[in-house]
This record gives C-alpha cells, structure tokens and sequence, in this order.
C-alpha cells in the first residue's frame, strides 16, 4: 500500500501509522482488528491479508468521515469492548503522550502515558484469540517501560519490534503474544 493520501482527507495517517504499517503489511490471518483506527489506513492495509477486519474508534466522527481509506467494519466504541469476538491480531496506534489531564483522546494517554493505555489492553486482551499478536505503538515521552511491564502482567509475551527516532522523540513498536 501506497504512502499517500488524497488532500480531501480529513484525517490523514500519521507517522506513527505509517512506521506501524511497514511492520505489519506481512501479518496474514482470519480476523484482524484495528483499535484507533482514525484515518482508516491500518484497517484498509489489514483488509488485504485477513478475511474479516474491524476497525474501531472512540471518535465516531472520525469513522465517518475516512475518505480515501474507507472500509466496511466500524465501530464507535471504547477499546474493543463492543466486540464479543477473538482476533488473531490486534494493532493499536495507543494514545501514549504522558499529560495530567486528558485534553485530546487521539493522543493524550494520561499519566505517564498509561492511564488510557491500560484501558486498551485490559479491552484487547479479552478479544485476543490463544497465540494472537497484539501490536502497538508507543513512545519514548511515556513510561512505555511500564506499558509493556503490564502487557506481560496480563500474561503477554513481549518483544520490541522496531524504533524510530523522530525529531523529539522515539517511537517504539512492541509485539505482545497472547
């Protein structure tokens, strides 16, 4: 898939989605899921290597207005706590940056960056299937040491995956197996 977006986009995909999308574009399986799913381009790349793919986000407003990215499959809801179903895998592009309050639920991630994460993972691993892959971005400005510490807590087995040094900070890509 293309690095390139349409300027009618609304919500175009970050950086973060496109560093997370060159590590995922040879995932395969049945059922994937797309938590976060904003601009639609993690759910639509997915689309091409699973048989049935979800995408989610807290902002509806966001799901409706995905242009060039577009897919069957979404829903409004927190994490994946609207899903009863198990996925092989499971992406998120985490709202990490550490913040006292939450100003903007796109990014802010609470203290430490883990607040809000916490509640996605405690979300995704009740829909992650025996042996299934949870994948997510995080970054150097939250306690990222401490999200993958809890990922572990909840019986994941965790990897680094990749690192991408931005201007300001890093983007870390873990692997969590179930």
């Amino acid at each position: 898939m293309q690095n390139k977006f349409s300027k009618n986009d609304e919500y175009p995909p970050s950086e973060d989605t496109f560093f997370i999308a060159e590590n995922i574009e040879n995932e395969n399986g049945e059922y994937a899921l797309d938590i976060g799913s904003g601009s639609g381009y993690l759910t639509k790349l997915l689309s091409e290597n699973f048989s049935l793919v979800v995408g989610t986000d807290i902002n509806c407003d966001v799901l409706q207005h995905q242009s060039s990215y577009k897919t069957q499959n979404l829903i409004c809801c927190n994490g994946s706590d609207a899903l009863k179903v198990k996925f092989d895998f499971i992406v998120c592009n985490l709202p990490y940056l550490a913040t006292d309050e939450i100003l903007d639920i796109a990014t802010d991630g609470g203290a430490e960056g883990f607040e809000i994460p916490k509640k996605i993972f405690d979300s995704a691993k009740n829909n992650l299937k025996k042996n299934g892959k949870f994948v997510f971005v995080t970054s150097s400005l939250s306690n990222y040491e401490k999200l993958i510490d809890y990922a572990q807590k909840l019986g994941l087995k965790t990897r680094i995956m990749a690192k991408k040094k931005l201007f300001f900070e890093e983007l870390i890509l873990v692997e969590a197996i179930n």
